[in-house]
């Protein structure tokens, strides 16, 4: 049995902020709470502020602001020896890193967070970050390495009775089962998350789940239309909590569905939305995806097949330097569909 969701990271004076708040109403009371805390000179109550404030920019796609509080929070709890502080300031700017697409970076800080969590006894930052260190893995395509972590994760939640973390862990693990052509349990996965989501009112949590669900009806089904209304549903979650990050991945798999259906023509404007939503937020991962679905799409609206080539192995080498195996893979497969093997290699 699950209870309600909650937000963990909004601590101290704003334990009573909501995974549903909207991020502006987030960011405008923790930069409040942040400045009454450093007047008091509470250096515990900085570190929670500035973390609230970090995750609100983040998620925003503020990516320098965001850097600048995490760093400040983890500054605040050090000075105290807050373990279980320092854990969730690292865990914000270990998630942060995976975010920008610095892989490496990522892993390290969560590696660290998941560590301090546990010596500091917060049970929670530590499933947060060995959670964010398995969907690091994750989307790099080491699927063997962070399968079993995302099970025990999963099974650590349930235990808990946690829904939001529980969310989380059936969306990873569906996301692989989708990856690898395993449709049906990713659907029942997606499906169990957005159910779960639902009765404990995350509403974040629930429209990740849509657009999995979303994407596993469009691949399978072959049902766009069914999709569609599916992402819009997301997407009106994600315009009314300001989910920058979350209403660009949307769009880029409305891009997807319209692509598989062969309307190109409406895929092509998604995807420049898109991809210009990666852009303004730094997210380099986004980025390459929706961009990779733009190059398809002109492709197949007649693009010379010189300029298609060139682009694909850019996406390529961007890809590699990202360290997205499976995005990868993704390239060659278009560069395969489109007759180009071998064309536009330096």
């Amino acid at each position: 049995m699950y209870g309600k969701a909650f937000a963990p990271e909004y601590q101290g004076a704003l334990t009573s902020l909501s995974v549903n708040s909207s991020l502006v109403d987030v960011l405008a009371k923790g930069e409040e709470q942040l400045r009454s805390a450093e007047r008091a000179g509470s250096r515990e109550e900085v570190s929670r502020s500035a973390l609230a404030v970090a995750e609100a920019h983040r998620r925003l796609g503020h990516v320098a602001e965001a850097d600048r509080a995490w760093k400040a929070s983890y500054r605040a709890a050090r000075s105290v020896g807050d373990l279980g502080a320092m854990a969730w300031a690292l865990w914000s700017g270990g998630t942060l890193a995976r975010q920008r697409g610095a892989l490496a970076l990522a892993r390290r800080l969560l590696g660290l967070a998941a560590e301090l969590g546990e010596r500091g006894g917060d049970v929670v930052v530590r499933g947060y970050s060995l959670a964010g260190m398995a969907e690091t893995g994750r989307i790099q395509g080491d699927y063997p390495a962070v399968a079993t972590l995302h099970e025990q994760l999963l099974a650590e939640a349930r235990k808990r009775g946690e829904a939001r973390h529980t969310v989380w862990a059936l969306e990873g693990i569906a996301q692989i089962h989708r990856n690898t052509g395993s449709y049906d349990t990713a659907l029942a996965m997606f499906e169990e998350a957005a159910a779960i989501a639902e009765k404990a009112d995350d509403r974040r949590g629930r429209a990740w789940a849509l657009r999995g669900i979303a994407d596993i009806v469009s691949v399978r089904d072959e049902d766009a239309d069914r999709a569609l209304v599916l992402l819009a549903e997301a997407e009106l979650t994600c315009r009314e909590m300001n989910l920058s990050s979350a209403l660009a991945y949307n769009h880029k798999m409305r891009g997807n569905v319209l692509f598989r259906a062969r309307r190109y023509q409406e895929a092509r404007p998604v995807y420049e939305e898109a991809l210009a939503e990666f852009r303004a937020m730094s997210e380099p991962r986004g980025e390459a995806l929706a961009r990779l679905g733009l190059v398809k799409t002109l492709a197949h609206l007649g693009r010379d097949r010189a300029e298609t080539a060139a682009d694909l192995e850019e996406l390529r080498e961007t890809l590699d330097r990202i360290g997205l195996r499976h995005a990868r893979d993704m390239v060659d497969k278009a560069r395969a569909e489109f007759g180009l093997d071998g064309e536009g290699r330096r």
